[in-house]
Formats: structure tokens, sequence, C-alpha cells
């Protein structure tokens, strides 16, 4: 590791702040003396995070030498070994030596890059800083390893791609007006926002066709470097088709025999333990999120078939063809991505499946706190019929009557024979609810 590069990387950093920056909803904690940790997938605002915490810092008073800022996405950091880190602390020392390490403020993005950066990470916490912020894109690295490394449990701070409230300040729309012409504005922001989802760099850019291929660049640096080269995967053809696949079954059960068997039609290799391996992976990386089908059994709910949903609806745009069923495939996509911004460590979702469906069974602790219909509309007197039918059982079999439809559109108060209700709401108005707490 080449210090006189760490050096000026260092100052250079330093030299940036303060950035123009807009806020996200939930800003990093800061002073609590703690390792916090932003997991997510490429791409999606952590490292604005962080520098939002070094603006803060700044606008409070701090020194901007006690900024110590250092990115490991970068050909010449990559490949160093654990050993080679403390290089860093070096060099810090000899730019600033009447500054004491426990008042520095560190900030390591993609650092989960170097293997063993665990320890690194450990004998700082313990001997120079407990100002900590480490960004990185393999939740399993992010999480299990520090954990066990310093036996303890540092903070965790995921990050998504951008809410739709937080999309409507990008676009400075005002979602609180209640004037027509703001909630025209409000629905037109969310009909793009379903569409190409909420990766920051995207947000701002109204040209389709470049939007889609910043978009293919994310996927295929998912793709290749985060999934083929960490996890040394040389089958290429077959890893890329095997995602798609995933992709284009999002919303219903996968079943990875079943793609296996397909893939062996088409005359590739691969071993259904290599598929069932690949996919944690591509959780792993935060490409995707899986959920099981609600039971009161525990090994049915472990042994059922995964439903996956994409971290973002842009992806699905760019990687797939467009399809006729796209709008509500995404719409549940939508809602599930904010359902999942919002769950803690006593929250859990799943779908339910039994002779009828139900999108997603919201836990909270040991109740089943909520269930959730998503569908383009409910005009359709069999679709209407259909979406109600998987409530009821759902409701039944869990004991909740907290029922929700949720539309592109439509509002209204579903009575139920037996005195139950079912409320209809458009997707815009929850996701701004949701989000903001109106």
């Amino acid at each position: 590791m080449d210090k006189k590069y760490i050096k000026s990387q260092i100052a250079m950093r330093q030299a940036e702040f303060p950035t123009d920056l807009i806020p996200r909803e939930t800003p990093l904690p800061i002073g609590l003396g703690k390792i916090i940790t932003i997991p997510g997938v490429r791409r999606c605002g952590k490292s604005s995070k962080m520098e939002i915490v070094a603006n803060t810092l700044l606008n409070q008073g701090i020194d901007r030498r006690k900024l110590l800022w250092v990115g490991f996405d970068d050909e010449r950091l990559v490949k160093s070994s654990s050993e080679e880190l403390h290089t860093i602390i070096e060099a810090y020392q000899e730019m600033y030596p009447e500054i004491e390490m426990r008042e520095v403020i560190m900030f390591f993005d993609e650092i989960q890059l170097i293997e063993g950066w665990e320890y690194f990470i450990m004998r700082l916490y313990k001997h120079y800083s407990r100002n900590i912020y480490i960004s990185g894109s393999n939740a399993s690295m992010l999480s299990t390893e520090l954990k066990s490394a310093l036996r303890g449990w540092p903070l965790e701070e995921r990050t998504m791609p951008l809410s739709f409230s937080e999309y409507c300040r990008f676009m400075e729309i005002d979602t609180k007006s209640w004037l027509e012409k703001d909630l025209v504005r409000v629905r037109n922001a969310f009909y793009h926002y379903n569409d190409y989802g909420g990766f920051p760099e995207v947000a701002l850019i109204e040209n389709p066709l470049l939007v889609n291929k910043i978009l293919q660049g994310y996927f295929d640096t998912m793709l290749l470097k985060d999934l083929a080269e960490h996890y040394s995967i040389s089958n290429l053809e077959v890893l890329r088709y095997f995602i798609k696949r995933i992709m284009a079954n999002l919303t219903k059960p996968t079943s990875i025999r079943s793609i296996h068997n397909d893939i062996k039609s088409r005359n590739l290799k691969v071993s259904k333990d290599n598929l069932y391996e690949w996919a944690a992976h591509a959780c792993d990386i935060f490409l995707f999120v899986g959920i099981s089908n609600y039971s009161r059994s525990l090994q049915k709910t472990e042994s059922s078939l995964p439903k996956y949903y994409c971290i973002d609806n842009g992806l699905l745009s760019a990687v797939l063809l467009p399809q006729s069923d796209d709008y509500g495939k995404k719409l549940e996509n939508t809602i599930f991505l904010q359902l999942y911004r919002n769950t803690g460590p006593l929250t859990k979702i799943f779908y339910y499946q039994g002779k009828g469906e139900c999108d997603f069974v919201v836990q909270q602790s040991t109740k089943i706190s909520q269930l959730i219909q998503v569908t383009w509309s409910i005009a359709d007197e069999n679709t209407r019929k259909r979406e109600i039918a998987g409530l009821i059982e759902a409701s039944q079999k869990t004991g909740c009557n907290d029922l929700l439809i949720i539309t592109s559109e439509e509002e209204e108060t579903i009575v139920l024979p037996d005195a139950g209700i079912i409320k209809v709401m458009p997707a815009w108005k929850w996701l701004l609810h949701e989000s903001e707490g109106k």
C-alpha cells in the first residue's frame, strides 16, 4: 500500500468537504462512539450519507483535518492485504502528528474488499478511535464478520435506493400540498418512480436511454465484480442467465430446481447446489431480497419456495425486455421495497399461499399486524374478487383484520358481509404515508 497515495487521498477528501448533497430521510447517527456499518447495494447513496456526516461535523465546528476518509473501490488499494491497512494510520499520523487519534472520525468506503479487514477495524476501535463509519456492498461481510470479530453488535444502518418520498424531495415536489397541480405532479412522479426506480444518480436524468445505459452498467458491475469476481464464479453465461431468470419471475414463488432443469435443457452445465449458492450471494450483494411463505410451522416456512424482489425497479427495466405485466409486477416490487425499508429487528415479511394468495403478511414481534394485496387495478370484477378472497383466507389463517389493497389509483373502503373492512389505497399515497408518517 503506497503511503504517499494514502496521504493524497486523505488530503483530497478533506479538501472536498462540505459537499452539496440532498439529505436522506434517515441520517446516520453522530457521536455515539460506535462502529456504524452502512450496508447497501452499489450506488444507492451509502457514501453520500457518510459525506453528510462529515458536512454536519464541519458545520458543528470540527477541524476538517480530523476527518479520515479512505475509499477502497480503487485498483491501487483493492489488491492490498489486511496487514497493509495499518499504513493508513501511519500516513495520517505523519500528516497530523499533533492530532489525538481518539478525536479522529474515520470513514472507510467499501473496505470489505480487503480480506481480513475486520481485524484492522477491531484494532482501530480498541486502540485508536471509537467513531468509525464503514460502508459496503455485501451484507454478510459487513454484519457477520464484524460482529464475530468484535464479539458485539456494531450499529447497522441499512441503506437503499431512494424511497418515493426522497425521490419527490430530489425532484423538488411538494408532497404536503393539497393543491391539484401539486397532486398531479406527485402522481406523475410516482409513475416515473415505479418505472425507473430510485438510484440517486439517475433520479434527475430525464433521458430514458441514458438512464437505461447507466442502470445496465450498475447491473454489469454487480454481476461481474460483486458476484463473479468476489465469489470466484467462472461460468458467466449461466450466471447471467440464472440472475435474469430470477428477475423475470419476481413476485412469484421461485423454484431453483425448475431453473436448474431449464438450464440443463439448454445443454449448459451447472450444479443445483451452485444455483442455490448464487441466489444467496445475489441477496448478500442486495440485488434481491427473498421472503418465505407464511405458516405457523417454522419447518414449513423454511422449506417453502421463496419469492424474490429486486432492489430497484430501474434495474428490471434496464435488464429485461418489457413485458405486458410489468406495471403490476413493478408496483408489487415498489410496495415490497417500502415495507422492507421499514423492517426492524422484530419485523418480518412473508407471503401467503393456500387456496388463494396474499402478497404480503407483515409480522411485528409474534403478531401478524397487517395483510396487503397489491394490484394495478381492481376495476375488473374477477381481479377484485380474487384479491378480496385472498385477503379473507389469509385473515382467517392468521387472525389479522388489518386488510389493505394497494392499487395505482383507486381508493375506497370495502365493507365485508361479516362487518370487516378492507381499505383500498393508491400506491403514491400509501408510499408517502409509510415514509413520512402521515
